[in-house]
C-alpha cells in the first residue's frame, strides 16, 4: 500500500447486505445495485464482483466516465447509467453496451441512430418525474405522447421506466407512486410495454415494499447504512477506516495545537499525530467534535484538523506509540464510531461522509478474513 492509511472492504459484510436485501424484497424483484460515486467510496470496480455474483441484475451509476471504467474491468456485465448523458457521448453509450437513462426523444433517436451505425440495439429506460423536479419526463399528456413514440422507435429496445421519491413524507410518495403508475398503464395502453418499471431508493424499498415493483435501486443499504424510517432489516457496515499514529509528543498546559491555535491545552498533555486529513476523506467538521479509538479507547480529535493529518488527544490512554493502529470510524462496536455518528458529529449525512474517501486513500478487500486485494490508484 505505501501507506498506513487505507480503508478496508469487507466482502463478507457485502454478500450478507446483498442476501438480506434479496430475501426482503422477493425472487420476482431484480436489483440495480447503485455504484455511483466508486462504490459509495468502497471501490466501484473492487466490489463490482461480489455485487453481481450475490444475484444484481445490474450496475448502477451516475455517469458515463463511472459506466466506461467498470466496463474497462467487466466486459459482460449489464451497467445502467441513470443520470444524464451529453448528446456528443452517446456514442460511447452504444459502443461499450450501456444501459441509458433518457428522457427526450432527441436523445432516442441519436442512440437509434447509432445503434444501426454499428449493428447494436441500444437498450434504455425512460426518466419520468414525478415531482422530485430534477430530470426526467414531466407529468403531461406530451410526455406520454412522445415516450410511445421513443417505443416505436425501431432500432432500440426501451426495458425500462422509472421514477425517483422525493421522500416527502407519507401521503406525498404515495401520491407519486400513483402518479407514476397512471403515467406507465397510459403508455402501456398505446403499446408501449416496459420489462422492468421502478421507484424504490435503499429507502423507499424498505419503507413502502408495496411500490417495489420490478426493480429497486438501493445503494445505502448495499453498505450497511440504515436510512430507513419505518421498517428493519440485518445490515452489516462494510467500511472500517484506518491509520497509524506517526509521531507522539508532550506539551505543556497552554500549548496550542495546528493553525490558530483553535485548541490550547489544559493541562500537560500527550498528543499523537496521525497521517489522514481532509484530502483523505475526514470531514474538516470534525474538528474539536471527532474522536478516534486507539487500544479500545477513544481519544479526541483537538486543533484544526489539515488536509493531509490530524491530532488527537492520548493524554488517558497509556503506552501509546508510534505504529499504533486508530480506527477513525467503522462498525460502532468495541468502542469505535459508526459512520451514523461520524456523520452526526459532522453535520452531515451517512452517505456524504462514505462518498468523501478520495481515491488518495488505498482500499483493502477482506473476504473470509483474509487481505484479497489492495487497490491503490497512485500506483
Amino acid at each position: 500500500m505505501i501507506r498506513d492509511t487505507y480503508v478496508e472492504i469487507n466482502l463478507d459484510n457485502l454478500k450478507y447486505n446483498m442476501k438480506n436485501i434479496k430475501e426482503r424484497v422477493g425472487e420476482n424483484v431484480e436489483i440495480a445495485a447503485v455504484v455511483k460515486a466508486d462504490g459509495y467510496g468502497h471501490g466501484a470496480v473492487g466490489i463490482a464482483k461480489t455485487i453481481m455474483e450475490s444475484g444484481a441484475y445490474a450496475l448502477a451509476v451516475a455517469t458515463l466516465s463511472e459506466a466506461l471504467e467498470l466496463r474497462h474491468a467487466y466486459e459482460e456485465y449489464k451497467i445502467f447509467i441513470m443520470g444524464y448523458t451529453s448528446d456528443e457521448y452517446l456514442e460511447f453509450v452504444v459502443k461499450h453496451d450501456i444501459i441509458q437513462t433518457i428522457f427526450s426523444l432527441k436523445q432516442a433517436q441519436i442512440l437509434d441512430r447509432y445503434g444501426k451505425l454499428h449493428g447494436k440495439k441500444p437498450v434504455v429506460h425512460i426518466k419520468y418525474d414525478t415531482g422530485f423536479n430534477r430530470l426526467g419526463y414531466q407529468d403531461t399528456a406530451e410526455s406520454i405522447a412522445e415516450i410511445v413514440q421513443i417505443s416505436k422507435l425501431e432500432n432500440i429496445r426501451v426495458e425500462g421506466i422509472f421514477s425517483h421519491f422525493a421522500l416527502a413524507g407519507n401521503e406525498a410518495n404515495h401520491k407519486q407512486f400513483e402518479d407514476f403508475m397512471q403515467a406507465v398503464q397510459k403508455i402501456e395502453s398505446e403499446n408501449g410495454h416496459f420489462k422492468f418499471k421502478h421507484i424504490c431508493d435503499s429507502i423507499s424499498a424498505i419503507d413502502y415494499p408495496q411500490f417495489n415493483l420490478d426493480m429497486i435501486r438501493p445503494g445505502a443499504i448495499l453498505y450497511g447504512m440504515k436510512s430507513f424510517r419505518k421498517n428493519d432489516i440485518d445490515l452489516k457496515p462494510v467500511m472500517t477506516f484506518k491509520t497509524k499514529i506517526y509521531h507522539v509528543k508532550s506539551i505543556a498546559e497552554g500549548e496550542g495545537v495546528s493553525y490558530n491555535y483553535k485548541w490550547k491545552a489544559k493541562r500537560d498533555s500527550v498528543i499523537a499525530t496521525i497521517p489522514v486529513g481532509y484530502s483523505d476523506g475526514y470531514p474538516r467538521t470534525m474538528t474539536d467534535v471527532g474522536q478516534v479509538t486507539i487500544h479500545g479507547r477513544k481519544a479526541p480529535v483537538i486543533g484544526v484538523i489539515c488536509m493531509d493529518q490530524c491530532m488527537v488527544d492520548v493524554t488517558d490512554i497509556a503506552n501509546v506509540q508510534v505504529g499504533d493502529e486508530v480506527t477513525l470510524y467503522g462498525d460502532g462496536k468495541n468502542n469505535t464510531l459508526s459512520i451514523e455518528e461520524v456523520a452526526k458529529l459532522g453535520h452531515t449525512n451517512k452517505n456524504e461522509i462514505l462518498t468523501r474517501i478520495t481515491r488518495r486513500t488505498p482500499r483493502v478487500y477482506i473476504e473470509n478474513g483474509e487481505v484479497i486485494n489492495v487497490v491503490n490508484h497512485l500506483l
